[in-house]
């Protein structure tokens, strides 16, 4: 029989894919723990694996001597560092594909509620101003409204297909083109995002995107636009656009992620109209989660038959 291997778990992710790997290794939560240096100073050393949520620093590798795998829960993986594992011979893998649809689905419910002002809407009534002040302001229409999306990968494809069937105009900005898409490409990121109503950044981390969508961007999108953040909090200039929303130089913005999260910019705190801000939470459906979760489970099995991963990065 097979020995389980030791799994160092530094970040959690859903519990019951989470619980799942107690079926085929041993695991340690570093998470709980109330001393985590002296936890890991114990329980380090006897791990070949780390399992973490995006992030994993060469120091946390340093303190996991004979590590071999990294499982990361989720698609990006800009908080890993990839050179350092590498340089260790330590394989690390993601989760992609499975949590498509629900990003997708996030997308468009974003952008729905952004352009119709829903939450805005919400509190009108619940605040008595439908009775007091009588209908709520008019807002804009989705169908028929020119979309630009930042990052026609994966997820980006499948927030297009919703977006055609909502009959809107859709564009698309990245590095390079794709041959066999028939939407319109724009070379400059500016370009799009003066022609387009509402932007939807679907893009990696890290920093060659950091602050990519900056003030300039932010004005050119317009008072009537909307800027939707599905991809990472540090793509997007979030200062920026606290004082765009707040002077009227963009119509609205609806952020799934943040730069530092869970804290959120107080900035954007402050804004209380025109703005919905919502805990990462694109990906988070039992569904969709538990599928990422096996495939975490999977690579592990991987790992411990000498087979080979099925979703490695490096």
């Amino acid at each position: 029989m097979q020995k389980k291997p030791h799994v160092l778990i530094y970040a959690p992710w859903y519990k019951p894919a989470m619980d799942r790997l107690d079926e085929i290794a041993i695991t340690h939560h570093l998470y709980k723990a109330r001393n985590k240096k002296e936890f890991l100073a114990e329980h380090g050393p006897k791990c070949s694996v780390i399992g973490t949520m995006h992030y994993c620093p060469d120091s946390l590798m340093e303190a996991v001597p004979n590590l071999e795998l990294i499982l990361n829960f989720g698609v990006g993986y800009d908080g890993v560092d990839i050179p350092a594992a590498t340089r260790r011979g330590v394989k690390v893998v993601n989760t992609p594909e499975v949590l498509n649809d629900c990003v997708a689905d996030m997308a468009l419910s974003l952008i729905l509620a952004g352009r119709r002002k829903l939450v805005d809407a919400d509190r009108y009534i619940r605040f008595g101003n439908w009775e007091k002040n009588g209908n709520f302001e008019y807002v804009h229409n989705v169908h028929s409204s020119k979309v630009g999306i930042l990052g026609l990968g994966r997820i980006g494809l499948e927030i297009a297909t919703r977006c055609a069937a909502f009959k809107m105009d859709i564009g698309y900005h990245q590095r390079t083109k794709k041959p066999d898409v028939k939407f319109k490409y724009y070379e400059n990121l500016l370009d799009m995002a003066k022609e387009c109503e509402i932007l939807v950044a679907i893009i990696p981390g890290g920093e060659s995107t950091k602050g990519l969508i900056n003030e300039s961007i932010i004005e050119a999108i317009g008072p009537t636009g909307l800027l939707v953040n599905v991809a990472r909090g540090t793509v997007v200039d979030n200062e920026a656009l606290a004082r765009c929303l707040k002077d009227g130089r963009i119509g609205g913005a609806a952020l799934d992620v943040f730069p530092e999260e869970p804290k959120v910019p107080k900035s954007l705190l402050e804004i209380e109209t025109n703005l919905i801000l919502t805990p990462h939470m694109a990906s988070a459906t039992h569904l969709t989660r538990m599928k990422m979760g096996m495939i975490l489970y999977d690579n592990l099995k991987a790992l411990t038959n000498r087979t080979p991963f099925t979703t490695l990065i490096n």
